[in-house]
């Protein structure tokens, strides 16, 4: 059942370090645990719920009040929220958006998800930053937090986890939905998309978790755009014809994801275009012979500045990531394209002589800004040299 600020009851937050908050239980009236990670966007948290990536993490966002502008049915980056728990400062007591068709708590509980408020949010991320992710618990059983810490301590890390396994689509389907172009309230309501360019190019994108954003990119980009599954062979994959495939985002442990590997080394081998982001960035590091690492808390937010090496341009980025590619293990292996500039981790890489290449953030934003966008253009670029 929904319930609004007003309908709060006592909960709690619980790290595996033992560190306990309390606060006010919204969204569902049940027990989650999974990793807690900060994000630091200021606005798009349906897009951050919704975004597959997020699989078996409960979120904690930065910015203090959150649900102003309620939940609306463009937003969504998939077809459901996929975290294991929601933690904010402040929950808005009213939805203030011509948009929004439901209020942030009724969107948490019809999925089953529970949310926690009046938590002192930048305590945790500083307790994060200094510890690293940690797994936690959030219940409303408030009268023991030493079993809620308990909990937490015995709840599965992420690394080697699959996750991919539990958001792809079962089955392979055609995307043909463009960009939303925005609207204002003086139209009624309307949600109009760009007009669908021809397609020239077929691509194929692998669903490790993808986020509509995305797909929305590749068809305004004049793509046909088949999804598949993220078991599908390449062999199945090279079938359907493609002129370029597409590597997603998704959740988890790179290094758990064998079977990705094997399909991305089989692509790179078959000299089509490769275009990966994300967990789909780190599926082709392994492929090309390289390995990945845990961050010691991510990097989750909107506004991530990245350096292109080529261009020296500083681009502001969305990214969702825990997981990264080991910088020394692609020597002689690619070329490093992007940097960051919090923590100079790898963020793009490219073949020096295949046209296959990659970022660690995501060029569709959603949420955030579209410094990156370019990229999908690079992408059709690399197709109309392959015809050519």
């Amino acid at each position: 059942m929904a319930e609004t600020t007003k309908e709060m009851v006592p909960a709690l937050l619980a790290l595996e370090d033992g560190t306990v908050f309390r606060g006010c239980g919204f969204g569902a009236a049940a027990d989650s645990a999974g990793e807690i990670v900060f994000n630091t966007a200021i606005t798009g948290y349906q897009e951050v719920l919704t975004d597959p990536s997020y699989r078996g993490q409960i979120i904690t966002m930065t910015a203090p009040e959150i649900g102003n502008v309620g939940v609306n049915p463009i937003d969504f980056e998939s077809a459901r929220p996929w975290c294991a728990g929601f933690v904010v400062r402040q929950l808005s007591p009213v939805v203030s958006s011509w948009r929004a068709e439901s209020d942030l708590g009724t969107f948490l509980a019809q999925y089953g998800i529970p949310g926690i408020a009046d938590i002192d949010t930048r305590a945790i991320t500083r307790r994060l930053r200094e510890t690293g992710a940690q797994r936690a618990v959030i219940t409303r059983d408030v009268a023991n937090p030493a079993a809620a810490v308990e909990k937490a301590r015995k709840h599965p890390a992420l690394d080697g986890r699959d996750l991919v396994r539990e958001v792809t689509a079962p089955q392979t389907y055609t995307w043909d939905e463009t960009l939303w172009l925005g609207t204002s309230g003086a139209t009624g309501g309307a949600a109009p998309f760009a007009e669908k360019p021809p397609a020239r190019h077929h691509v194929v994108a692998y669903d490790f978790g993808i986020k509509r954003g995305i797909l929305r990119h590749l068809r305004s980009s004049g793509c046909k755009v088949t999804v598949v599954p993220a078991s599908t062979p390449a062999k199945q994959v090279l079938e359907l014809g493609p002129d370029g495939v597409f590597l997603s985002n998704g959740p988890g442990d790179p290094a758990a994801l064998p079977y990705t590997v094997e399909a991305a080394r089989e692509l790179v081998k078959s000299k089509i275009p490769v275009f990966g982001i994300c967990l789909g960035h780190q599926i082709l590091g392994q492929a090309l012979g390289g390995k990945t690492y845990k961050l010691k808390f991510g990097h989750h937010g909107a506004n991530h500045p990245v350096m292109d090496l080529g261009t020296r341009k500083v681009e502001i980025t969305s990214q969702n990531h825990g997981f990264a590619v080991d910088v020394a293990s692609m020597e002689g292996r690619a070329v490093l394209t992007h940097v960051s500039l919090n923590d100079k981790t790898v963020e793009g890489m490219r073949h020096d002589n295949l046209p296959v290449f990659s970022v660690q953030y995501h060029p569709e934003a959603s949420p955030g800004p579209n410094d990156s966008c370019y990229l999908f253009e690079r992408f059709t670029k690399l197709m109309d040299e392959r015809h050519r």
